[in-house]
């Protein structure tokens, strides 16, 4: 087999991690998430590698203000289960955003990601604030129009 015709495979120790800094303001929910999760996991690099954690971290401004389309914000439900008999919660859409401003958008994100170890360290490095200041300014973010 030639030298120059292998397979490129990232290792651990090559990666370079980077933070992105994305404003959710009039974007809508689920394209914005998706974006994301591809930040997350390395995708939007050249050199990915699926077993590799060679994504970059998110911050993400303005999440409350997030756009839904359609009729989704008023027949959007978020459903858990409490552990109890009859313990299955549905609480609407505009209830949970008033709630936590940023659960939808975490949720659609985690929806995103694979079920794996890996995918839960990399959603240890998204940070979703609410308003439009953050406090990861020492991380020296770079500013992504998505």
């Amino acid at each position: 087999m030639d030298k120059n015709q292998r397979s490129f495979l990232k290792r651990k120790e090559d990666v370079k991690k980077q933070w992105f800094l994305i404003d959710a303001e009039g974007k809508t929910l689920g394209r914005l998430a998706s974006e994301i999760a591809k930040i997350l996991r390395g995708k939007h690099r050249t050199d990915f590698t699926p077993y590799v954690d060679c994504g970059d971290g998110v911050i993400v401004i303005n999440a409350e203000k997030i756009a839904v389309t359609g009729s989704k914000k008023s027949r959007k439900i978020y459903r858990y289960y409490t552990g109890s008999m009859s313990g299955l919660r549905e609480v609407p859409y505009q209830t949970m955003k008033d709630r936590h401003p940023t659960y939808p958008l975490e949720h659609a994100i985690k929806g995103m990601m694979p079920k794996s170890r890996l995918a839960r360290q990399q959603l240890k490095r998204l940070r979703l604030f609410a308003g439009g200041e953050h406090t990861m300014s020492a991380q020296n973010p770079i500013l992504v129009n998505c």
